[in-house]
């Protein structure tokens, strides 16, 4: 069994998201972009209902200052794709753990609210935690959130 790499890569970040995704139904229309390639990084339509995830993602970082810098990164590429909020497409940002934990403290809940932003962690094992703008706002609030377990994916699965 391979170990996992100490910083995530964007690539390993983005395959472990949309396999959570495709798990939780969200398979139809699935796009994404390899490195270097401008536009969002992953554009899936849930298989139940037509509405849009637009998910920018974002590889980790050995210092908390890189952490930091993915983070603000990520919310600035998806933030210039939210042209029209009347739609009511899903947007995230899908970050390793250490980053989303900052996302998680510093973009404020009535914006993710407002604008349907999530947030989804990825750890070293590519777990992935979906954080829904109600839970952002209850972590915020200090009410903490009962996040149901997810079957695990491993990174031998990948």
């Amino acid at each position: 069994m391979k170990t996992a790499p100490k910083v995530l890569t964007e690539e390993f970040v983005k395959r472990s998201v949309i396999k959570f995704l495709t798990n939780e139904g969200w398979s139809k229309n699935l796009q994404y972009n390899e490195l270097h390639v401008h536009g969002v990084d992953i554009k899936v339509t849930n298989a139940k209902y037509s509405r849009t995830f637009y998910i920018e993602a974002k590889g980790g970082s050995v210092n908390r200052s890189g952490a930091e810098v993915a983070f603000v990164y990520s919310l600035g590429q998806i933030v210039t794709r939210m042209k029209s909020l009347k739609s009511r497409s899903y947007f995230g940002i899908a970050l390793p753990k250490p980053s989303a934990g900052i996302a998680l403290r510093r973009i404020p809940y009535q914006f993710a609210v407002a604008t349907c932003l999530h947030i989804l962690s990825v750890d070293h094992t590519g777990k992935v935690t979906w954080y829904k703008p109600s839970d952002i706002k209850k972590l915020q609030n200090g009410q903490g959130v009962a996040v149901k377990p997810k079957p695990s994916i491993s990174r031998a699965s990948l």
